[in-house]
């Protein structure tokens, strides 16, 4: 039979564990927050800046739905007392602060969602141990917790990425989130015959704007069956149907994609053939990009 003092510490040691385990679920950070209207001022701006340990600042920014944080496009451009919140399944940002001219300003407090923490990692994603180069090894976990929030990482995405066969880290569900990548983006994909296409070329391909109806409208202007990089360089280079249009027009009917790209890099376009023809220049790429360095140089007047 307990004694009193006996129960006495054993009520004691279950409030004091209990105590700890509400301090670790509900792991916070604070600090300030500037927000402005996108340009058409359909959206809002969101920058979140905290002070870290080494005395620097992080900060990160978003652009959010005004129902994302519980806003009016109205209460922003009349101005006053501000309070909205990001809820999410990573954690909350609760926000206060004022609106005024069109801009806003403020501090937040974050509260991390532990087990959301819990749920990633028994699906093989421990956001308290850095997994990914791009991301450094002393970056603490509430971190991630802070930025799975702002960027809406799910365990649903998660899941989503895991079904497609991708082996990813954390930082490759950053990526995901920020830049749309699912498994119906790589479907897409390989339906337009590029099968083999790894999760950092499917980035690639959301960051310079390739899709499937991208692939098809260069199979249109006669170049299927690229290769990846192929579809980077015309995205890069802003290659488009009108311009391989109008050099096949002025007699260069036979080019690869790379001599394309190298007319574009040198702004050699149907107006330039056309002068260059002219000039008795022979109808070659190598040719026309030399005709074309003379050009610059003389208008110049310096070698370059």
């Amino acid at each position: 039979m307990l004694t009193r003092i006996s129960k006495f510490l054993l009520v004691s040691i279950a409030i004091f564990a209990a105590s700890l385990v509400t301090a670790h679920a509900q792991t916070t950070l604070t600090g300030e927050w500037r927000a402005s209207l996108t340009k058409d001022d359909s959206k809002i701006n969101v920058q979140f800046e905290r002070k870290n340990e080494k005395g620097g600042r992080n900060s990160m920014g978003q652009t959010f739905e005004f129902s994302e944080l519980g806003l009016t496009r109205e209460q922003v451009l009349n101005g006053g007392p501000a309070h909205f919140s990001l809820t999410r399944e990573a954690g909350s940002i609760e926000c206060e602060g004022a609106f005024e001219n069109r801009k806003g300003s403020g501090t937040f407090r974050f509260t991390g969602n532990q087990a959301f923490l819990a749920a990633m990692k028994s699906r093989g994603f421990d956001f308290e141990k850095a997994t990914n180069k791009d991301y450094d090894e002393d970056y603490p976990a509430e971190n991630r917790l802070f930025a799975a929030t702002a960027l809406n990482v799910t365990t649903a995405l998660a899941d989503d990425l895991s079904s497609a066969g991708f082996k990813l880290d954390v930082g490759d569900l950053f990526k995901a989130a920020i830049f749309k990548v699912d498994s119906t983006f790589m479907r897409e994909m390989k339906a337009t015959g590029y099968a083999n296409l790894d999760f950092d070329d499917l980035v690639k391909a959301k960051i310079f704007h390739i899709d499937a109806g991208f692939v098809r409208e260069a199979a249109q202007m006669g170049f299927d069956k690229q290769p990846f990089e192929n579809l980077v360089k015309m995205s890069i280079f802003k290659v488009t149907p009108q311009f391989i249009a109008d050099i096949r027009s002025e007699g260069l009917t036979d080019l690869t994609m790379e001599q394309i790209v190298k007319l574009k890099i040198f702004k050699i376009d149907a107006e330039a053939i056309r002068k260059a023809k002219a000039e008795g220049v022979p109808l070659t790429v190598d040719k026309l990009v030399e005709w074309k360095l003379g050009v610059k140089r003389m208008s110049s007047g310096r070698i370059i």
